[in-house]
C-alpha cells in the first residue's frame, strides 16, 4: 500500500498495490501499521456499503458532530465515482477548502478521511459501489451535513445536477462559517 498526504490537512490517499497473476490480482485493502506511520490510529468498528444504481447519483456531505468523532476509509468495489471531501474544522490550515479525488475498481484507490469533515461523492457510471470502514459506531444524534451546491465551498461537480439525492441531502441550510 502506497500513502501519499493529500492538499487537505490530514487527507490520506492510499493506492493499493496489486500483485498480478494467471489467477489475476490480490492487494492489501487495510492495514493499521501503515497507518500508523503516518500518525492514523484506525480501528474498524463498522464497514457500510452504498450500491448506487444511476450515474449522477450524490450521496453527502455528510460528517458527525462533536463530540463523536469519526474518520473514514473509502474506496470503489465497482464503477467509478468522484468523492469530495470538505474541511469544516475551524482551527484546521485548510478550512474551508475542498478537495476531490476520482475512485474506481480499477485505480485501486482508497480515501483516509479524518473526524469533523464534510464527506460526498457524485457517481461516474450506472451501478456504482462504494465501501465505507468506520473507526466509530454511527450516532444518529450527531449525524449532519453540509449542502452538496454550497456557495460557501463552490465544489465543481463532473455532473451539475445530480440524477438522484436524498431530500434531507438536498435541502441542508447554507453553511455558517
Amino acid at each position: 500500500m502506497k500513502i501519499t498526504r493529500t492538499c487537505l490537512d490530514g487527507v490520506l490517499r492510499l493506492e493499493l498495490e496489486c500483485h498480478c497473476d494467471d489467477r489475476g490480482s490480490f492487494a492489501r485493502f487495510f492495514c493499521r501499521n501503515e497507518l500508523l506511520k503516518f500518525g492514523v490510529h484506525f480501528n474498524i468498528a463498522q464497514c457500510n456499503f452504498s450500491k448506487n444504481s444511476r450515474k449522477g447519483t450524490v450521496r453527502g456531505m455528510h460528517y458527525q458532530k462533536p463530540p463523536y468523532p469519526e474518520a473514514k476509509i473509502v474506496g470503489c468495489l465497482g464503477g467509478r465515482f468522484y468523492d469530495v471531501v470538505v474541511d469544516i474544522r475551524k482551527n484546521s490550515p485548510t478550512y474551508l477548502k475542498w478537495e476531490a479525488f476520482e475512485l474506481s475498481s480499477s485505480n485501486a484507490t482508497l480515501l483516509y478521511i479524518p473526524p469533523y469533515m464534510a464527506h460526498g461523492f457524485q457517481t461516474l457510471e450506472d451501478n456504482t459501489d462504494v465501501l465505507y470502514m468506520l473507526d466509530a459506531p454511527f450516532e444518529a444524534c450527531a449525524y449532519t451535513g453540509v449542502r452538496y451546491n454550497d456557495p460557501a465551498f463552490s465544489i465543481k461537480w463532473p455532473l451539475a445536477k445530480p440524477s438522484a439525492i436524498a431530500k434531507r441531502d438536498a435541502e441542508y441550510p447554507d453553511f455558517e462559517p
